[in-house]
């Protein structure tokens, strides 16, 4: 398989492996989808990491398989390329991209679909599609923008020139760069800390938070205030808050 989905500690891994590059062809792309569709219903999986490998995350699309693809073939396509990346960003769990050597393309575009990104000293980032005679494809132009910001983001996908890990910090596209031999470690220990917090309550933060950044604030908040009314109704929250009363902060054992 292109894909696999490796579950222990509550945090699923969804590693890519299709050597040596992690091409992210069709069949990689159909795959990713339905492993994200597993995490997603899974109750034994509270926090996802996306992890290419120890040498690369995805050096980008498949462009051989792309080059013999005309207008029509790319027009069915093209919707269920961005739907496969979808399906990895709207995954209601924490997820957390362990990203090292490459990641182009749409390498790129899928560290976006993470919420925390961690980089290896040795990765390199970009949207090298302008280069082609194309734009990003898989959610680029969009989630670039939005964590980057508009300027910073045209910088990259005008140019389609690829930055280190150091660069990738400064801009704001990747959240922590450790060496490179770390990063699947780090990344799986972020994970499995917050796979012992409160599922509901992490679901209903990455919700709103997602939700308000693709909408106006005033609907941003009615999801806030939904999910927040929602949540006195769990036992995440009767667990979280006798626990702050009788032991003090910090010291819940979530469900």
């Amino acid at each position: 398989m292109t894909v696999n989905l490796e579950v222990a500690d509550g945090v699923g891994t969804l590693r890519l492996d299709r050597p040596p590059m992690n091409a992210l062809d069709v069949a990689t792309q159909d795959r990713l989808k339905e492993l994200a569709e597993e995490a997603t219903r899974r109750d034994d999986v509270r926090a996802v990491v996306l992890y290419g490998g120890e040498k690369v995350f995805a050096a980008g699309a498949d462009i051989k398989e792309m080059q013999a693809m005309d207008h029509t073939a790319m027009v069915l396509r093209a919707r269920a390329l961005q739907d496969s990346f979808t399906a990895v960003a709207r995954i209601p769990k924490p997820v957390v991209a362990a990203v090292t050597g490459y990641a182009l393309g749409g390498g790129c575009e899928l560290a976006l679909c993470a919420d925390f990104r961690i980089a290896g000293d040795n990765a390199k980032l970009g949207q090298p599609e302008i280069l082609l005679g194309l734009i990003p494809g898989a959610g680029g132009t969009q989630r670039l923008a939005r964590l980057v910001g508009p300027s910073k983001a045209k910088d990259l996908i005008f140019t389609g020139r690829m930055v280190k890990a150091d660069e990738a910090l400064t801009l704001g596209l990747v959240d922590r760069v450790v060496p490179a031999a770390d990063v699947y470690t780090e990344a799986h220990r972020w994970a499995a800390k917050l796979a012992q917090g409160p599922a509901i309550a992490l679901r209903a933060a990455k919700e709103s938070i997602d939700t308000g950044l693709e909408t106006d604030i005033e609907t941003g908040l009615v999801v806030e205030r939904n999910w927040f009314a929602g949540l006195f109704a769990t036992a995440d929250r009767e667990i979280g808050m006798r626990s702050f009363v009788e032991e003090g902060p910090g010291k819940a054992k979530f469900l």
